[in-house]
């Protein structure tokens, strides 16, 4: 089963053609450098009674292993960790730092997808930040469709701690092989939909929110900065 995960869990070729299917067309020609999503996720694991104030949850009993995870928008994860080229760029949230390889949304300005619906954007930034929202959304969709497919990833079974590393990998593969395969699929049918409910209604990004260490310069943010700013001038541009 590990090595066909290998096989399944790959990374993107970049394929430049934008004529492909899926959500937001118009946006991922704008966002033209984004070859995908990044975000990280918590599945449950069973571990011996002495190693588990490593991997407790928050204010719960119950312990979980950090996955990070890296899906295209197709919603096929192209890398994961479990237990680029240099013009390139994965849509990340303010959890990650904003630097070369990493495009983050705007902090202490409206960014969830839930807040919009209430309240139009307004500024050039809520207006960055809903696009970039509805194209990283794509990274929430797949974890969807991964979760109500494999419920062993919510409750899992006490095998040995590589056991469940490994079962978690290989439900990523399987998850990717039903999807490359064109398969029949109510599941990803359902997650498919634009306006499907993920049960994310939070509001703007605090600017005090944890950041994720990263090895950074000052030219790398610089970079994705003026990038960013482009970014906001074709959005603009594009609803005149």
């Amino acid at each position: 089963m590990m090595l066909f995960a290998k096989d399944m869990i790959v990374p993107t070729s970049f394929n430049p053609n934008r004529n492909i299917s899926g959500h937001n067309k118009r946006l991922r020609k704008i966002f033209k450098g984004a070859v995908g999503a990044l975000d990280g996720t918590l599945k449950h694991v069973v571990v011996p009674t002495r190693q588990q104030d490593l991997y407790r949850g928050r204010g719960k009993g119950d312990c979980y292993q950090n996955v990070l995870a890296i899906c295209d928008f197709n919603m096929i994860f192209t890398f994961l960790v479990a237990g680029w080229e240099r013009d390139k760029y994965y849509l990340c949230d303010a959890a990650y730092a904003h630097i070369r390889g990493f495009m983050a949304p705007y902090r202490n300005v409206r960014y969830w997808l839930g807040d919009f619906r209430r309240r139009r954007a307004l500024t050039n930034k809520e207006k960055f930040n809903h696009a970039h929202a509805k194209l990283r959304n794509v990274i929430e969709r797949a974890y969807g469709v991964l979760k109500a497919r494999f419920p062993i990833l919510k409750r899992m079974t006490p095998f040995p701690l590589e056991t469940q590393r490994n079962v978690t990998v290989a439900c990523f593969a399987l998850h990717n092989f039903i999807r490359k395969q064109g398969l029949d699929n109510e599941l990803f049918t359902q997650y498919d939909q634009p306006g499907v409910s993920l049960g994310n209604s939070r509001g703007k990004i605090d600017a005090d929110e944890d950041e994720v260490e990263a090895l950074d310069t000052a030219s790398d943010r610089e970079y994705m900065t003026q990038l960013r700013d482009e970014i906001i001038e074709q959005l603009m541009q594009s609803t005149e």
